[in-house]
């Protein structure tokens, strides 16, 4: 059912043109209980929730979690409209110490997502959450803060990224943040990594959405695994900190 809503989706040209396919992903396990994950097109990903004592059982059960959100997600609740916007604004300033007024200034927070979710405009909560996580994770990995240290604009950021999918190019220069965060505090690397997985672990079984915490598990595994297979990784090659340096890594 869940593929057959998302094939109905790409015939009407509805959402997600150039990425058709449900991912499956299950976690290796010698025995129950079994985790699996799904993907959607756009790269919202939901896992099962229940206690699952067979892979197939995990399986349908990520799919059951998926398909409800994908269906939740037609409802005109879930499209981004100017009352949507006006009332997440104010969300936004009742759960801050900001006000209003800073909706219109681009370089407050409030602003900086009022200025986002405006230049999403008619879109859905799954199609603005790829978005939503790569900010996430730029913010996570102190991406962000190194940006405004060198005096690029929220919108220069939100513009200049936004043109981005979380694609493995951007993984693999956010692993080789943290390559450089380890060589500075040794062991940030496994902390980090503990913390992701229990996140995912508790969203998973909240019949939350995945994705940000699952990338940063990814980007973080990824990380380790360089190190572990780099005799030397305190020296990245040249071609890597130009790659970094050319998405405002430092």
């Amino acid at each position: 059912m869940l593929q057959e809503f998302w094939e109905s989706k790409q015939q009407q040209r509805a959402a997600f043109p150039s990425e058709g396919v449900v991912v499956y992903e299950s976690l290796p396990s010698s025995g129950p209980p079994f985790v699996s994950y799904v993907t959607l097109p756009g790269g919202s990903c939901f896992g099962n929730f229940q206690c699952c004592l067979s892979r197939a059982e995990a399986r349908r059960d990520a799919a059951k979690v998926a398909l409800i959100n994908s269906l939740f997600n037609e409802l005109p609740s879930r499209r981004i409209t100017k009352e949507f916007i006006m009332e997440s604004v104010q969300e936004a300033v009742a759960s801050t110490s900001g006000t209003l007024d800073d909706a219109d200034d681009p370089s407050t927070s409030i602003g900086a997502y009022h200025y986002m979710l405006e230049s999403n405009m008619g879109k859905t909560m799954l199609e603005f959450q790829e978005l939503m996580t790569i900010f996430q994770l730029l913010h996570w990995n102190g991406s962000l803060k190194a940006l405004r240290e060198t005096k690029c604009s929220r919108q220069e950021v939100i513009s200049y990224y936004s043109q981005y999918s979380l694609d493995e190019k951007m993984r693999s220069h956010m692993a080789l943040d943290w390559i450089m965060k380890e060589r500075e505090s040794p062991g940030i690397l496994s902390q980090e990594l503990r913390m992701a997985l229990r996140q995912l672990e508790e969203a998973r079984k909240a019949g939350q959405e995945l994705r940000f915490y699952k990338e940063k598990k990814e980007i973080l595994s990824l990380a380790l695994t360089q190190i572990y297979s780099d005799p030397d990784p305190s020296s990245p090659s040249d071609d890597q900190l130009s790659l970094a340096a050319l998405f405002g890594y430092h």
